[in-house]
């Protein structure tokens, strides 16, 4: 009789506890953790080329939310920026000397590539994550993705033909990078500066923004950007691609009176 007193107390005193954990567990939960959200803006939406043109900077604005306050102090948010170009079909040629005479011998057609190429960094893309991940997305020169069309003949050639194409390209100033070109400006504000080159090509461009957390890709952004001529280069520009027949009649009269009256000028009496 005493054990089951005392067992009838305990189930008694126990009863209350069980309550309330069940009422704590029938309350709805809430994550405290937020996935970390990007926002960017250019300086311009718009490049005016004119004669005079030389070149100019891109200021990219950004800001990040949710962010962890202790990562990021410690510098383990990765943002690079980039600015990409149309893209289409590009060929290179390879020279060779045939009887004494340098001739095009060999080349490659790569799909669908971009025209120029600028990219920022918090630092070099290489450090920010795996070279898997960064051939998968196309980020940085090397990791653009270069596919030949219609190529026919040695496998083992494409990798030259690639690296000859990338050094053309960087050798023209129209691809480069910039492993120090993005910095925060505060806790959450970053800015970002792209270089376009002087023969940048007209179009339609790409701002894209990457972020990467401990070398895990987080979130992408992009922004387009127009390039465009101005003045009379557009006027000659869409004189040679829309009346090309035209365009070239005119050519040829303007070289034989420029020629004509040059030699009429500078004659000899």
């Amino acid at each position: 009789m005493r054990r089951l007193g005392l067992l009838i107390a305990a189930t008694l005193l126990l009863a209350p506890l069980g309550g309330q954990a069940q009422v704590l567990l029938d309350q709805p939960t809430t994550s405290t953790s937020s996935r970390e959200t990007m926002e960017i803006g250019t300086s311009t939406s718009e490049i005016a080329i004119t004669s005079d043109f030389a070149g100019a900077d891109l200021t990219i604005f950004g800001a990040l939310s949710n962010t962890d306050q202790l990562l990021l102090a410690i510098g383990q948010y990765d943002i690079v920026v980039v600015l990409e170009g149309p893209r289409e079909n590009a060929t290179v040629r390879r020279k060779e000397r045939v009887f004494g005479i340098w001739v095009n011998t060999r080349s490659m057609t790569f799909e669908h590539v971009p025209q120029a190429y600028s990219l920022s960094s918090t630092r070099a893309v290489d450090n920010i994550t795996a070279p898997l991940e960064l051939s998968d997305r196309g980020i940085g020169v090397d990791h653009i993705p270069l596919t030949p069309v219609g190529f026919v003949g040695n496998v083992a050639d494409v990798p030259e033909f690639r690296q000859a194409f990338r050094r053309l390209q960087s050798a023209g100033g129209l691809y480069e990078s910039d492993p120090a070109g993005v910095r925060f400006v505060s806790s959450t504000l970053f800015k970002a500066t792209l270089r376009i080159p002087a023969d940048v090509p007209n179009g339609v461009h790409t701002v894209r923004a990457y972020l990467f957390k401990t070398g895990k890709f987080l979130n992408e952004k992009s922004l387009p950007l127009r390039v465009i001529k101005t003045g009379i280069e557009q006027m000659i520009t869409d004189a040679a691609h829309q009346r090309p027949i035209t365009y070239g009649v005119f050519s040829v009269l303007l070289a034989l009176i420029t020629g004509w009256a040059a030699s009429f000028i500078f004659r000899k009496s």
